[in-house]
């Protein structure tokens, strides 16, 4: 027997290990003798003898069987590959092959393990994954809706623990029902629920907390809540939970009094301001948002106005102290603004070119501001810049072939300085503390530049040694 046939004979014996096909090639790559497993017998390979391995490998097989029958040659073995490998009766197997040489150099030996197992199994992986990875992303859905709509909420709902009757989370409306802040956003997770409501309520809520755990839910009550002990009507259902059930506690005010024909006007223009398309938000002196409409939720992508009710205007602004100041300044000095062109960050990141009006009212009691706020960031054929500065650089283009670029580029920037520094002292109504934030340069930097295109006056420099 030659050497080729023991060594097939040998492969052939093993009972584990044993190659799915196991081909004998000259050194021309010819198929001498091939030889399946057990496993693919239902196969006929014999019209495989006689021709080139890369005859019958398949289209894609080609130049892998090739590498492979070189590097035999040359270094007596080569690398595993795998080859989806074509059979006479038309169907594709992928499978893993690796070439020997033979020791007397009479040819080569070929062993392929079928790896149609493992791409099945493989596939199935793939799919489970994205499987799970959609009900994932389902379920971060669904939790998000829940949350939104929680939130948002102007009626007080509160989540407790059936057992130890602590607060698990508390929406906004909740939170100003049980301590009065407006904000409504003071985390109250953990805190006893017993403890806001008023003593003589208290045994009445204790049962009607039972009733609930024992039936699912039970009759409304009537009870009072906080420090104002102002009343509320209260109803619960229980809800399955892990690893402790849970408490849905739903507060309504008890007593709804006639709206006045003054609070019906009021409301009426209410909505009309919500529904201006535009951003507007009601300032106190200090820049403390009171009201905000939708339009401007939208803008800061706030999804209701619980978050941004109590906040500062100038914590959506791009450039909060430069942008802020000298809207306030030029506030204080004209008692109105047009047309103040900045940048408001949303909360998810996104950036939003707006034109702010504003005026500041005052009343006998307060001072309020209110601000208006449009979306200019899509706006269609706006110049680029402004009448003045194009004015200014007309005569630079008249230069062109009597001053040499240097001198065209250090004028065009001079005159473009000039422009800005101007800008933005105008637009801070002459405070240089608020003009150099706006230009992000020091004040040192700014009076050298002030002096170098006499724009350093008295009068802005009384003023801005004042406002210091």
């Amino acid at each position: 027997m030659t050497e080729a046939g023991k060594v097939v004979a040998e492969m052939a014996a093993r009972p584990t290990g044993q190659p799915d096909l196991t081909l004998l090639l000259d050194m021309d790559g010819i198929i001498r003798d091939a030889t399946l497993s057990a496993a693919m017998a239902n196969e006929r390979i014999d019209s495989w003898l006689g021709r080139p391995w890369t005859e019958v490998s398949g289209e894609s097989g080609g130049d892998k069987i090739k590498r492979m029958v070189e590097d035999a040659r040359s270094s007596g073995f080569s690398a595993f590959r795998q080859i989806n490998q074509r059979f006479p009766s038309g169907v594709e197997i992928p499978m893993e092959f690796t070439t020997m040489l033979l020791g007397d150099r009479t040819g080569m030996l070929v062993l392929g393990k079928n790896l149609q197992a493992v791409a099945e199994l493989h596939a199935r992986l793939i799919a489970a994954q994205q499987t799970m990875e959609r009900d994932y992303w389902r379920l971060r859905e669904v939790e998000t809706r829940y949350r939104l709509v929680f939130d948002a909420s102007n009626e007080a709902v509160l989540i407790v623990s059936a057992t130890e009757l602590r607060i698990v989370e508390a929406n906004a409306a909740a939170v100003q029902a049980l301590t009065g802040l407006r904000r409504g956003n003071e985390d109250l997770a953990g805190r006893e629920f017993l403890l806001d409501i008023a003593p003589k309520d208290r045994e009445a809520v204790r049962a009607l907390l039972a009733r609930v755990s024992e039936r699912g839910k039970a009759l409304s009550i009537l009870v009072h809540l906080g420090s104002s002990a102002q009343p509320w009507m209260l109803r619960g259902a229980l809800m399955p939970s892990e690893p402790d059930q849970i408490l849905l506690l739903h507060f309504t005010p008890a007593t709804i009094a006639a709206p006045s024909p003054e609070q019906l006007e009021h409301s009426a223009i209410k909505e009309l301001i919500d529904r201006v398309p535009d951003g507007f938000v009601a300032l106190d002196a200090d820049g403390v948002i009171q009201h905000a409409n939708q339009a401007f939720l939208d803008l800061v992508q706030v999804g209701s106005k619980g978050p941004v009710i109590g906040e500062s205007l100038r914590r959506w602004l791009s450039q909060p102290g430069a942008d802020w100041s000298a809207l306030l300044s030029q506030l204080r000095r004209y008692k109105s603004v047009r047309l103040f062109r900045t940048t408001l960050r949303g909360e998810l990141g996104t950036e939003t070119e707006v034109e702010i009006s504003a005026v500041d009212v005052d009343s006998d009691q307060q001072s309020y501001i209110g601000v208006l706020l449009r979306n200019v960031s899509r706006r269609f054929n706006e110049p680029l810049e402004g009448d003045a500065l194009r004015l200014a650089l007309g005569p630079i283009s008249e230069q062109l072939g009597r001053s040499s670029l240097r001198k065209l580029v250090k004028d065009t920037v001079s005159i473009v300085e000039q422009h800005y520094v101007k800008e933005a002292l105008e637009h801070a109504g002459g405070n240089r503390t608020a003009t150099a934030e706006l230009l992000g340069l020091s004040r040192q930097s700014l009076y050298a530049k002030l002096n170098r295109y006499g724009l350093d006056d008295r009068e802005t420099d009384s003023q801005d040694t004042s406002e210091d």
